[in-house]
């Protein structure tokens, strides 16, 4: 239970930063890519939230990589246009434009995630 409520704190934490770089940045680089990168960590500790953080921490960020993958590609298609979603907030948690790039950021940010993991567990225990 200590670790879902981690996990959730961390959500939080990340969904006000990418509400406030949502809010404040109109930059191509920070809002663009850097929100890209940030938001797979948000998905990662949602995922944790349900799962307990008691799983195999690797194989959750590459379903997470997977997941924003797929998410990109129905982009491509117009999913939102495709589902008739007119709600602002809804098309921009949908998205509506397809990046390769944006694939790119969500693979940087699961290689942060992975390199976190690691680290941690090299601190949590050394050998």
């Amino acid at each position: 239970m200590k670790t879902r409520i981690i996990y959730f704190v961390i959500l939080i934490l990340i969904i006000a930063v990418e509400v406030v770089i949502g809010i404040t940045q109109h930059d191509n680089f920070i809002r663009d890519y850097i929100g890209d990168v940030i938001v797979v960590w948000a998905v990662y500790c949602l995922v944790q939230c349900f799962l307990g953080g008691k799983n195999n921490h690797h194989a959750v960020n590459a379903g997470v990589f997977v997941f924003s993958v797929i998410v990109e590609l129905l982009q491509k298609i117009h999913i939102a246009d495709i589902l008739g979603i007119e709600n602002k907030l809804l098309r921009t948690i949908t998205g509506t434009s397809f990046s390769y790039i944006d694939i790119l950021a969500y693979a940087a940010g699961c290689a942060v995630t992975s390199a976190g993991i690691y680290i941690y567990k090299k601190i949590k225990s050394p050998a």
